[in-house]
């Protein structure tokens, strides 16, 4: 007598089981791969990691007195209204506008303010209150009024070496010029285009802006987040300092490991 084919599994339908999206969302965790926001990292085309590498091999070779003697600069902006869009929160459909499913938030942040800052080995340089938007001749002030006598004051030999990104106002011609004019007192390191990832300073800030906003109550003013920033950033261990100067050592021209 002929089998109900219809009713039985073909070999290959019983060789594979539906499962459901929580089964398998279940075996990830119990995997032990949880949902994570992808890491942000600089967004590197090809010639931007060839320029990475060549800067690198270019210092691949310099003591460690040598990357002592590096100023880190970098500028930076603090709002008073800081929304971490990384935040997440869990909640029902319908409910997404619940005071505790939202993040409130002000136009520009409700103000801010501008820190350029600079750092050696195992000490903050000057941190200064900019002008919200830098253009050259603002960071040109800064860096003839802040930078050089600390540069000359640190390094009487004019043995120092000072660091910058690629901002327009860093590579304007009036900035470039005076640092040809003093490069017998310190002289300006090259840097690779879309590395801030390199730049210890940048991860100065981000411990800045994280103690920033675990205190309580927020900053109500302009003034107040001036000088919380300012005291964070001042009471900083020296090893602080010193770990993101190994990282980028230890990144050998790729992405740091902070």
């Amino acid at each position: 007598m002929a089998s109900d084919s219809g009713s039985a599994d073909s070999p290959i339908q019983s060789r594979y089981k539906r499962v459901s999206e929580h089964t398998v969302h279940m075996t990830l965790l119990d995997m032990g791969l949880c949902s994570r926001r992808s890491t942000r990292v600089p967004l590197l085309t090809k010639r931007h990691r060839q320029l990475r590498l060549q800067w690198a091999w270019k210092h691949r070779d310099w003591t460690m007195d040598e990357w002592k003697r590096v100023s880190w600069s970098d500028e930076y902006q603090f709002l008073i209204h800081h929304v971490d869009g990384r935040v997440r929160v869990r909640r029902l459909p319908g409910e997404q506008l619940l005071p505790s499913c939202t993040a409130g938030h002000t136009q520009a942040g409700g103000g801010g303010i501008m820190l350029w800052g600079t750092f050696l080995w195992a000490v903050l340089g000057p941190v200064v209150v900019a002008e919200q938007t830098m253009k050259a001749a603002n960071y040109l002030n800064i860096i003839a009024d802040q930078l050089h006598p600390y540069m000359v004051f640190v390094f009487p030999t004019g043995n120092g070496i000072f660091q910058q990104d690629n901002a327009p106002c860093h590579k304007d011609r009036i900035v470039l010029e005076w640092f040809e004019e003093h490069t017998y007192e310190f002289y300006l390191m090259s840097w690779p285009p879309n590395s801030p990832d390199l730049n210890p300073m940048e991860h100065i800030w981000d411990v800045t802006e994280r103690q920033l906003r675990d205190q309580t109550p927020p900053c109500p003013n302009i003034s107040t987040l001036r000088d919380r920033c300012l005291d964070i950033s001042y009471n900083m261990s020296p090893v602080m300092y010193q770990k993101l100067v190994a990282a980028v050592l230890k990144a050998n021209g790729g992405v740091t490991h902070y």
